[in-house]
């Protein structure tokens, strides 16, 4: 299994710059993965927001090994020929270390009279990686469909990742449409319809659950990622890795730590950052 970090998009108390500093500590100290939300808005800081391509940039120049991410953006929100241009601009300047994650997105970050019905905005998902997918190929690419037109392009470059740069699906388990759409690609980073208690964290047996579903579905023998989150322990570096173990041996092959502090907790999230994975 491998090990993330997710980072807040408000920066670190506000501060784009200490964000940028946070991914490059959570290299020094092991982790394999810094992820960034895509909100327009953040929910976090009062609504203090940066933009996660330009921080991921940044983070790029300070780190040589993790892997970049987003977990995830919002393509019905977004023009997928500027995603792809990101995106590849984006993995040719981290050597080939992006991972793109995408969703519907959430209906609180429904600012600027974007599609909001869940079925259309299934719909611009599903073509709108269809795009982003053709459009990496580095070949000539058009593409007619309901939501969006393509005329006969070639992108160049293409990403340093090949055959395209890895995509993986979010979405809420156990609802089945987001795994099945993530079996087609490369992976799922799921979350959880919160529960009677409002509990929405994903647990072992989720993750076995949708291993096993997600198997069903896959038509390709490519490595498939399975992606679980939340918060392990903080000062005890055991009981951190008794809380993760679980997961690793319900087939996620990802594990990020949710690094989210709100303001006067930096040091704690520091701390986390500095324990190291749960390894």
């Amino acid at each position: 299994m491998k090990y993330g970090v997710v980072l807040p998009l408000s920066g670190i108390e506000g501060d784009v710059e200490r964000l940028v500093e946070f991914a490059h500590i959570a290299e020094e100290e092991g982790w394999d993965g810094v992820f960034l939300e895509d909100y327009l808005v953040y929910w976090g800081m009062q609504g203090t927001t940066y933009d996660p391509w330009l921080a991921l940039t940044a983070i790029a120049m300070r780190t040589q090994r993790v892997k970049l991410g987003m977990t995830v953006t919002p393509l019905p929100s977004r023009l997928p020929w500027k995603l792809a241009r990101e995106a590849i601009t984006l993995d040719h300047l981290s050597h080939g270390r992006v991972i793109l994650g995408f969703g519907l997105g959430d209906p609180q970050d429904l600012h600027f009279g974007e599609v909001a019905d869940p079925k259309q905005r299934a719909g611009m998902l599903d073509e709108g990686l269809d795009i982003l997918a053709g459009l990496m190929s580095e070949q000539p690419f058009s593409y007619q469909g309901a939501h969006y037109q393509v005329n006969e392009i070639t992108f160049r470059p293409g990403p340093l990742q090949k055959p395209r740069i890895p995509i993986w699906l979010g979405g809420f388990w156990p609802h089945k449409a987001p795994a099945r759409r993530a079996a087609r690609w490369d992976g799922f980073c799921p979350a959880k319809v919160p529960d009677e208690h409002g509990d929405g964290y994903i647990k072992p047996a989720d993750i076995r659950a949708i291993a096993s579903f997600v198997e069903e579905q896959r038509t390709s023998p490519a490595p498939f990622d399975l992606v679980a989150g939340g918060h392990s322990s903080i000062g005890d570096p055991a009981k951190a890795r008794a809380h993760v173990e679980p997961f690793g041996e319900a087939g996620a092959t990802w594990w990020v730590e949710f690094v989210l502090p709100d303001p006067g907790e930096t040091e704690e999230a520091l701390a986390r950052i500095k324990q190291g994975p749960p390894a």
